[in-house]
């Protein structure tokens, strides 16, 4: 559109003598003498995407740019793409350096500047800037500073267009200063009207007035903005106009009088008065509207003498009425899209008007500018939409861009490592789309803002994206409420962000070390275990998981009574590696290994996978959702029946629930994809297991009933736990309705003779149920044990494959298999397949080094018998130890195990029975009490959480009643639950809960609810954990546990189709001043890095004083933990015995109590504080 042909041409023409033409030309404010002087070098008075498009455009036409930039722009984009650049305002407030008139010009005259471009914002509508420049000799690219002056005055613009014969708005004649002249306006007007500032724009000072009674307070909170953001309160009040729409039409001046205008854009898609989408031209215009808009434009623009681009805007309502707003005396912001339309460059087209070039001269008459297609502008800024689009600032961790045909970016400081300051606009990337038609442009559009990476900041993308799907604007049917009445743009599906909150994990690791604490100092081994193949295209053969499906519990139930060979249960996924692996084994290894077990071992009875410890630990400890695993084993192993351990009216807590919860968890349950509930009580409390068997019968699993199992029932010296006890628990949950009765040898005690006595009594009363065995391999007799119970007439036992079983996991299943080959009883499973499973879990122990239980346990042993330790507890109880301090005292630990237990009552023990056990047990070894000294001390001891709520009721009855004296000693007076504990407590209101999660956290689902149920403070955890390190189950395990070694290449597998390649490049050795340590990696090739707090340089050396033990005043730590709530504070009267601190470490929680009477005089600990073991609490006068 340019009339000279190259770039060589025009340089020649820049060097030639200036020329003078004369034009006779009667309009007033235009010069009749045009002098055309070459411009050699541009200085631009702003920053950031502005300051780069004139950069850019002086590059194309040969001309030397000029930056400037403030103390805090120093490492700014702008500086480095200007040919030149010089600080100006060295020690303002940033804002105010870009403003600094005098300093700006100094730069342009100590530096040879021909021409000062203002961009927009800052001074570019500031008269005086323009007028200093000019009396500097320079020239100002731009209208002339009366027509800035004039144009930004609203009532001085107002009386121009109604002099150019341009409709307006009714409104006051001049700016108003007073509430009580709005008011007089208002009631002679009427309502509604726009309350705008006089002396600036940008929607600031900016009100919609729709009641009398909102006048004079609307007024006063509109001039107050107005004043702050221009150093004017002054008003201009109008008539507002409903429903309008935005329509501004762009203009070219020369200094020749000619004025052409480059057609229309519709900036009706605005929030509070700021635009965020532009279109050009505006859709859905009638033609003679816009006709007579842009003659109307142009018209105005001839009035004035205006030269150089600018802007007039209008209010079009729905009857094709358009009204006049302002002239934007500059270029703005959205002139990209006209540009995209037209071809013509604008700030090309600026410079060269101020050197002297006309209109025609540039070939821009108005029959040569016409429109072509479609062009969309999206502003992306820094803001959050979910926040009421508050500014996001920060560091830019990723940046990558959307590109390709039709789509243009301006933009300044958009790359990997830049910092979003506080201190400017919030824009970040101007995004323009162009194309033949409106949807088309719009997706192109979609499809760039998709493909933008922006981490480190929040961005509105989502809600452009929104915007840009929303029916109405692809149709182009737009007003100014466009925004307001589509609530649906402001639901938003939250970014994933994968990739960087796993390079931010692993930065974690590598910084402050393993991220789930470790319990030896073994590592886990660098080893990818082989997964033997299967056919993944053959679907796996048939299971008994198809009976329950298909006819239901009861038919799965004959059928497995049915059934004259031995059926097996498969506990590799669960209770095997909660006992050998403290129940650490992650869902990602599960998966990998769980294709072939459902393609070679379809046979089995169940596989045993979830519940339990499981679900806990998956969240505290794994930082996984043990939902998910339950839903992605469900998908690779459709055919055989999964098996969970659920604790009756515990669920899979440790603490009493209402009893909705557990009702709700079983329906999620089978829902997500389990079948059998292997429903226990830690008591055998038969309230308990009944709520427990009647939540899973309602939710549509196969109930099985199970009896824990505790003392010997072939000794006839052990007398509590007799045959009778069994058999008549039996009958009750025969009659309770169960499917299946298990007997739950949690301890590995049945012995094989025991073994033949119990199963022989129980199918001699029940000969059509089946019955199920679980047990621990703990002595190392329980292959005989299990051996035993199926000649006994057993339909199932528990194995776990070889490399995972022995010890205080379950009995060998290739033994099993073995032992019965050739027999009525033959497993028909093959012993081939048995040992290349084995091989894999033989390789995949050896990642799970930290927690492997033969570190302190060489081999079984035959004590269990005396202390009655659960195989699941044993290796949890030895690592407690370790983390207590007890590591050395283990076997004094076994000891007060069984001192423990017979001190309670010799209880059923199994979770959360057996860890009141295990507690009172390691709270004797830790402070040197017997059993006696501990019935002696009952009263002034602080006795661990568990066992207080156990004395109390809170997760039933015992069999036998609670022991005395102590349980009196121990709890004085505080309160005793009487029968279930679940029967009296409130239902939980779901809804209520889901709305408080969802205050803290998004996307909140079913699952996180009733986890949060179950585990409120370590669901709470897990979600924030999730929501800053994203799915670190995709970790290999070694890496998730000890991170990657520096150069090592690895990949992550985040979803089918999606794998992320990464590489530990270097950690920085020096700190940040803010303590943070740098890390890089190598994310698909590109480079990356991640800020970690480096948390131990950061520590502040303190030393906590120790609790003297002498003195009773001092209340001291009576072990290692966190205290996670104060009960007490300094001046408090206490009793003896009053709760005062609670303290948790690994599982256990404790309640230290007060020793004596008194006041609180100190307190030495805060809410979070980790202690060690005898640190000052407190000090009680």
């Amino acid at each position: 559109m340019f009339l000279p042909q190259s770039q060589a041409a025009f340089r020649t023409l820049r060097k030639a003598t200036p020329r003078v033409r004369l034009f006779f030309i009667n309009k007033n404010a235009y010069s009749t003498q045009v002098e055309y002087k070459p411009i050699r070098s541009v200085l631009v008075a702003n920053r950031g995407e502005i300051a780069i498009r004139v950069f850019r455009a002086c590059t194309e036409l040969g001309i030397k740019s000029v930056a400037v930039y403030s103390e805090q722009d120093k490492m700014h984009m702008h500086r480095q793409k200007a040919d030149e650049s010089y600080m100006v305002g060295k020690g303002l407030p940033p804002v105010e350096a870009y403003l600094n008139i005098p300093e700006i010009i100094r730069v342009c005259k100590e530096n040879d500047i021909d021409a000062v471009h203002p961009g927009y914002g800052f001074l570019s509508e500031r008269s005086d800037f323009a007028q200093a420049v000019i009396d500097a000799g320079l020239r100002f690219i731009g209208p002339s500073p009366k027509v800035v002056q004039n144009m930004g005055d609203k009532v001085a613009a107002r009386i121009a267009a109604i002099e150019a014969g341009v409709p307006i708005v009714p409104g006051t004649d001049g700016p108003v200063t007073t509430k009580e002249e709005a008011l007089a306006f208002c009631q002679k007007h009427g309502l509604p009207v726009i309350f705008k500032a006089a002396y600036g724009g940008g929607g600031r000072g900016m009100r919609v007035v729709r009641k009398m009674e909102e006048v004079e307070e609307s007024f006063q909170r509109a001039s107050s903005e107005a004043k702050a953001a221009f150093g004017n309160g002054a008003m201009f009040i109008e008539k507002f106009i409903e429903r309008p729409r935005h329509i501004e039409v762009q203009l070219l001046g020369d200094k020749a009088g000619n004025v052409v205008h480059l057609y229309e854009r519709d900036c009706s898609v605005q929030r509070r008065h700021q635009k965020v989408v532009e279109i050009a031209p505006a859709p859905r215009l009638p033609i003679e509207i816009r006709d007579k808009m842009t003659e109307a434009a142009v018209r105005l623009a001839r009035h004035v003498g205006y030269e150089n681009a600018g802007t007039v805007e209008f209010l079009c309502d729905e009857s094709g009425n358009f009204y006049f707003i302002e002239v934007n005396a500059r270029l703005q912001v959205e002139h990209t899209v006209t540009e995209e339309i037209t071809g013509i460059d604008l700030v090309q087209s600026q410079i060269r008007i101020a050197e002297g070039m006309t209109l025609n001269e540039l070939g821009l008459t108005q029959e040569k500018i016409l429109p072509r297609g479609y062009a969309i502008q999206c502003r992306v800024t820094t803001e959050d939409p979910a926040n009421d689009f508050q500014p996001n600032t920060g560091r830019l961790e990723v940046f990558r861009s959307g590109e390709g045909m039709g789509i243009r970016l301006d933009s300044a400081s958009t790359y990997a490592g830049a910092i979003i300051s506080p201190y400017y606009d919030s824009l970040l990337v101007k995004v323009i789309s162009h194309a033949s038609d409106l949807q088309s442009s719009a997706s192109k559009m979609n499809r760039a803002l998709r493909e933008f990476r922006i981490r480190g900041v929040k961005t509105n993308i989502p809600f452009l994206l929104n915007v840009l799907e929303n029916q109405k604007f692809l149709h182009g049917v737009l007003d100014t409420y466009f925004i307001d009445e589509h609530p649906q743009l402001f639901k938003f599906s939250t970014t994933q962000n994968r990739a960087q909150k796993l390079l931010n994990y692993l930065g974690e690791v590598l910084v402050n070390g393993p991220q789930t604490p470790l319990a030896t100092s073994l590592k886990p081994a660098e080893v990818t275990p082989h997964v033997p193949t299967v056919p993944l295209v053959t679907a796996p053969p048939q299971g008994l998981r198809d009976i329950i499906v298909q006819q239901g519990p009861e038919a799965f139930a004959k059928e497995v009574r049915s059934r004259k060979n031995l059926m097996l249960m498969d506990t590799t996924f669960r209770d095997a590696h909660q006992s050998l692996l403290a129940t650490r084994v992650r869902t990602h290894d599960l998966l990998k290994i769980s294709p072939y077990v459902a393609h070679k071992f379809n046979n089995l009875y169940s596989l045993e996978n979830w519940g339990g410890a499981t679900f806990d630990v998956a969240l505290r400890f794994l930082h996984e959702c043990p939902w998910e695993r339950l839903e992605e084993m469900r998908k690779r192993i459709p055919n055989i029946p999964f098996q969970m351990l659920l604790r009756g009216a515990n669920a899979v807590g440790y603490t009493s629930y209402p009893d909705n919860v557990v009702y709700k968890f079983c329906e999620l349950a089978v829902q997500t994809g389990m079948d059998i509930f292997r429903v226990f009580d830690s008591l055998n409390y038969l309230p308990n297991l009944i709520i427990g068997m009647e939540a899973a019968g309602k939710a549509g699993g196969v109930v099985e009933a199970a009896i824990s199992y505790t003392g010997d029932v072939s000794d006839p010296k052990r007398t509590k736990y007799d045959l009778k006890y069994y058999t008549n628990l039996a009958d009750e949950l025969v009659k309770a309705g169960t499917h299946v009765l298990c007997i739950k040898d949690m301890a590995g005690l049945l012995k094989p003779e025991s073994a033949r006595l119990l199963i022989t009594a129980i199918r001699d009363k029940h000969p059509d149920l089946p019955i199920h065995v679980h047990t621990h391999d703990t002595s190392g007799a329980g292959v005989a044990s299990m051996l035993a119970c199926a000649q006994a007439g057993a339909d199932v036992v528990d194995v776990a494959v070889d490399s995972m079983s022995g010890m205080t996991s379950q009995p060998s299943m290739g033994a099993v298999v073995a032992s019965l080959q050739g027999t009525p009883l033959d497993t028909q499973l093959s012993l081939n397949d048995v040992s290349e499973y084995s091989a894999y879990w033989e390789q995949t122990r050896t990642l799970y080094g930290p927690f492997e239980c033969t570190t302190t346990m060489r081999s079984g042993n035959a004590d269990v018998y005396l202390n009655e330790i659960p195989g699941g507890q044993y290796t949890n109880l030895q690592f407690q130890a370790f983390s207590l301090g007890l590591g050395d005292f283990f076997e004094d630990v076994k000891k007060a195990y069984r001192e423990a237990n017979f001190l309670l009552g010799d209880i059923i023990k199994v979770t959360p029975s057996s860890k009141v056990v295990g507690d009172l047990a390691q709270f004797m070894v830790q402070n040197h009490l017997t059993s006696e000294q501990v019935l002696e001390r009952a009263e002034e001891l602080s006795f661990p959480k568990s066992v207080l709520e156990y004395l109390q009721g809170y997760i039933g009855i015992p069999y036998g009643g609670f022991p005395e004296p102590l349980r009196s000693r121990v709890l004085k007076d505080m309160p005793r639950i009487e029968g279930r504990p679940g029967a009296k407590m409130e239902p939980l209101d779901f809804d209520k809960l889901k709305a408080e999660l969802k205050e803290s956290h998004s996307n909140i689902t079913d699952r996180d609810v009733v986890s949060a149920a179950l585990y409120p403070q370590v669901t709470n955890e897990y979600l924030h954990y999730r929501e800053q390190y994203g799915p670190v189950d995709k970790l290999d395990t070694r890496i998730f546990l000890s991170g990657p070694k520096v150069g090592e290449e690895f990949e992550v597998t985040l979803e089918r189709g999606k794998t992320l390649s990464m590489k530990a490049l270097a950690m920085a050795a020096d700190l940040k001043a803010n303590g943070n340590r740098e890390v890089f990696f190598e994310l698909n090739g590109q480079l990356r890095s991640v800020h970690i707090p480096d948390k131990e340089a950061m520590k502040e050396i303190r030393v906590h004083p120790k609790a003297n033990k002498t003195l009773k005043s001092e209340v001291g730590a009576p072990m290692p933990g966190d205290v996670i709530d104060i009960r007490v504070n300094v001046g408090d009267k206490v009793e003896k015995g009053h709760p005062l601190v609670v303290l948790s470490a690994m599982k256990m929680e404790m309640v230290v109590q007060s020793p004596i009477s008194g006041v609180v005089k100190k307190l030495e600990i805060t809410k979070g504080m980790k202690l060690e073991g005898d640190d000052l609490i407190m000090v009680i006068e």
